[in-house]
């Protein structure tokens, strides 16, 4: 049995393997994790298909590999060796003949899908030889001049059935009649910037190493929202001194209970209502369709400071929550980031992000908005100022606010109007709302 990379999940198409957990003549069972792979921004484990023996392993650590790639070979368990040569027999369809590999290596889950443009077809080349289907497929495919090779098989092996062959017919429609963005005109092509080498060693010492398939995702991801969405960041303070005190009241109470009582759990429950007044902030922009998708649902990503770089996991229905609910779900799912157990999942479908610095030290700063959201919270530390409460000077704690948003999306004041509605919410808790 030959094992490919599965499809991890939507949008992981590829990774670096990360550690390799067998070696070349090692029994394995069913299920039993072979290796890790970094993709996008989780670490998961593939396991083994089926129980057997490890005959050869394809790749190490470090490689880097996609969808399809080929992992390792095993000897299944009461099931002869396969020759090392496939040989090729002729399968006939009608008056036609093809050809056909013996023993198709089995793939751990269908290919990923990668859209094509409405191409015509007669221009397609049709690779079919090389991909497991039965000849009345085969023949259906040739006769609509469908390239099986682009087609993600559902059976095992990845074989294609008709019913793969009718989705890929349907996905190409959609491509073909995607509405476009009204009103807009041709975008003007320009070319990249040419990026010259420099030898660094050649004004001292240098150490290089190699960009992390991590960090590669954090800047291709930083690129495209930086350069396509017009950023405005809204600054602002807000009054957390009684929202401390109550914090310092019920922050052992809240342990005892298994969640840390943080200032992210409380940034959250006052977004909530903030977010449900102004859902502007709690929608997406669709560029294809050139329509603004608002959400009903209050999916919250939370910044994590990882030793591999910045991750954002999303914890959802955050209006549905307690407060201790809130923090309980925020700490489980923050640690489990920072241990890199986070699926892809979990770092999808968020409506609004908050990227808390206190804990660090800073201030004020100009968070990236995390497309396709259209805005994101930035926290800074709080720090005792002295302010004016009507005729008297108290010390109080103020905490720095950064909010940054889509200026195609959202005006300026609206942004104003939300950033005093939150700096209230920041000042308005009462002790009910912390109580257990």
């Amino acid at each position: 049995m030959d094992v490919r990379l599965p499809r991890l999940g939507e949008g992981a198409d590829s990774g670096t393997i990360a550690s390799v957990f067998v070696k070349e003549g090692d029994h394995v069972k069913k299920d039993q994790p072979v290796l890790e792979l970094e993709s996008e921004k989780a670490v998961a484990t593939i396991p083994s298909p089926a129980a057997g023996t490890v005959m050869k392993i394809f790749v190490k650590e470090g490689d880097e590999v996609k969808v399809g790639t080929l992992i390792f070979s095993l000897a299944e368990e009461g099931v002869p060796a396969a020759a090392p040569e496939r040989p090729v027999v002729d399968v006939s369809v009608g008056d036609e003949e093809e050809s056909v590999p013996r023993g198709m290596p089995l793939a751990m889950g269908p290919p990923p899908f990668v859209p094509a443009a409405a191409e015509d077809a007669a221009e397609q080349s049709l690779h079919t030889g090389s991909v497991a289907a039965a000849p009345s497929v085969r023949k259906i495919a040739r006769e609509l001049g469908i390239d099986l090779s682009r087609v993600p098989g559902s059976e095992r092996g990845g074989r294609i059935v008709m019913a793969d062959v009718r989705r890929y017919i349907q996905r190409l429609q959609q491509v073909a009649h995607q509405p476009k963005v009204a009103g807009a005109a041709p975008a003007a092509v320009v070319s990249p910037p040419v990026t010259e080498p420099v030898d660094f060693s050649r004004w001292g010492k240098v150490k290089t190493q190699k960009m992390s398939t991590l960090r590669r995702t954090i800047s291709g991801k930083m690129v495209s929202s930086w350069t396509t969405i017009p950023h405005i960041t809204q600054f602002d303070e807000a009054d957390i001194t009684d929202l401390l005190a109550l914090r310092k009241r019920y922050a052992a109470r809240y342990e005892k209970r298994g969640a840390h009582l943080t200032l992210t759990a409380f940034a959250m429950k006052a977004l909530v209502p903030v977010l449900k007044k102004y859902p502007i902030f709690n929608s997406s922009f669709d560029e294809v369709a050139g329509s603004i998708v608002t959400k009903e649902y209050i999916h919250i990503g939370v910044a994590v400071d990882t030793e591999q770089g910045l991750i954002v996991p999303v914890l959802r229905d955050v209006d549905k929550g307690t407060l201790l609910q809130i923090a309980k779900g925020l700490n489980d799912i923050a640690e489990r980031t920072r241990q890199r157990k986070v699926a892809l999942e979990e770092m999808q479908g968020g409506s609004f992000t908050i990227s808390n610095q206190g804990g660090i030290g800073s201030a004020h700063f100009t968070p990236i908005v995390n497309k396709p959201e259209v805005a994101i919270l930035g926290l800074g530390r709080g720090v005792a100022k002295p302010v004016v409460r009507g005729t008297r000077v108290e010390r109080r704690t103020m905490l720095p606010l950064s909010l940054s948003y889509d200026h195609r999306i959202i005006d300026g004041a609206d942004a104003a109007r939300f950033m005093v509605d939150l700096v209230q919410a920041f000042g308005s808790f009462k002790e009910s709302d912390v109580k257990l």
